[in-house]
């Protein structure tokens, strides 16, 4: 199959077309960055782009038989008000220009990131992809992020659209931002450490991403999760655990939000999702256990 990914260049990008290129696919890369050196591979395109803007990016939409779309500003840093403009513009409108570059009536398909963020700050409530939206900044974004992909369906189109929850991965991502401060014995719960975390092994998150896109019998939402969600502190211990470092050192939710502002606030609120739609249509789980999804990503190097 040939794939289209946007937000090619990321930490999730770069590890989808490894893998789908590993599995005889061909990629076309799509990217902020000038140039990329990671990839060199006779069935790997790179395009640089910012597909915010409708450009001649677009014409390599109509070459893919599968469109991912996972391009966005990073949401983990402190929000002004104009970083929370580029958070949603760099989602609405880049998803807005695939839509438009989609042609009519060839059975393509869309699959478009959103996050579980989608379901707002829910306790204890389990998630399932027919929960109801949120009302904060994140839920807003999420919902008008879906609603925008899923007007691909007038084209006829298949739209999934994927609702990522932390992805645990090696050279990026969470990982990257927790485990320095574990080895430096200052790592530990946020806040009081009961808001859920909704996480999931990169491997299973690409493995999940093509199993969705060559079944045809899925669409709409679907939640990319492990079935096993753990709340903050659980988290914050199995990690300490598989590194041999105490979790002890929790950050109080009044510096959370002093330090971050209302990024701060969604860091002390979780989602409990669990990913009904994978696991009806068969999907196998190869990291269901946090302990065995880190274990396997901080395994010392052979």
């Amino acid at each position: 199959m040939k794939y289209l990914i946007t937000g090619g260049s990321g930490f999730v990008g770069q590890h989808l077309s490894k893998f789908l290129l590993n599995q005889g696919d061909e990629v076309i890369a799509i990217g902020l960055r000038p140039s990329q050196e990671v990839i060199r591979h006779e069935k790997f395109q790179y395009i640089s782009a910012d597909t915010s803007k409708p450009g001649i990016w677009q014409d390599a939409v109509n070459e893919a038989e599968a469109v991912i779309n996972l391009a966005g500003k990073n949401i983990f840093k402190r929000w002004t008000e104009s970083y929370k403009q580029l958070i949603y513009d760099s989602r609405i409108l880049t998803t807005r220009n695939l839509v438009e570059a989609l042609p009519e009536n060839e059975n393509r398909i869309l699959l478009s990131a959103s996050a579980v963020g989608y379901y707002g700050n829910r306790a204890d409530e389990i998630l399932t992809e027919d929960s109801k939206d949120g009302t904060d900044f994140l839920a807003k974004v999420a919902r008008d992020w879906e609603a925008q992909a899923l007007s691909a369906k007038k084209k006829r189109g298949r739209v999934v659209t994927a609702r990522f929850g932390i992805v645990l991965g090696k050279g990026g991502g969470a990982i990257a931002k927790m485990v320095p401060a574990f080895k430096s014995f200052a790592g530990g719960p946020i806040g009081n450490g009961m808001q859920w975390f909704s996480w999931i092994h990169i491997e299973d998150l690409l493995c999940g991403l093509k199993f969705v896109a060559e079944n045809n019998a899925i669409e709409g939402p679907v939640n990319f999760t492990s079935p096993n969600p753990v709340r903050n502190k659980e988290f914050a211990k199995t990690l300490g655990k598989v590194l041999r470092r105490p979790a002890m050192l929790s950050v109080p939710g009044f510096m959370i939000r002093l330090l971050m502002g209302e990024f701060g606030e969604t860091l002390l609120s979780g989602q409990r999702a669990m990913p009904e739609k994978l696991l009806k249509h068969g999907f196998q789980f190869r990291f269901a256990s946090l302990e065995d999804a880190l274990g396997d990503l901080l395994a010392p190097e052979a």
